[in-house]
């Protein structure tokens, strides 16, 4: 009698295990850089230092520093740009820490194996 498909009596194969395995460190790792990440923190300046944000890696923004000199009560809004250039810089140094964090682990194989010709 032929046998029909599946897998032998075994079980999953072995290389189909091996593979489990992998991924499964793989994603250990992956959960451990997050934490890792997620706990440092970023700073950024911008008006030549008269304004620095800190953020955490959890995108929260921990910390606003100003210089009294940037502080115009008749040019509130060069204050207000300043904050938001400096956050938006501290942020961008956050998402890039945590790409290359990322390409580090998968080996730059990007979100989902990106590349792959299907």
């Amino acid at each position: 009698m032929a046998k029909r498909g599946g897998f032998p009596a075994g079980g999953i194969p072995g290389n189909m295990n091996n593979l489990m395995k992998q991924a499964q460190k793989m994603q250990r790792q992956m959960e451990e850089n997050q934490k890792e990440l997620e706990s440092k923190e970023y700073t950024a300046s911008s008006g030549g230092g008269a304004v620095s944000v800190t953020v955490s890696g959890k995108k929260e923004i921990l910390a606003v520093k100003l210089t009294e000199e940037v502080v115009d009560p008749d040019d509130i809004e060069m204050l207000e740009d300043l904050i938001v250039a400096a956050a938006n810089e501290a942020l961008r140094q956050m998402e890039e820490a945590n790409a290359q964090a990322m390409s580090k682990l998968t080996g730059g194989l990007g979100a989902l194996g990106g590349g792959l010709p299907f």
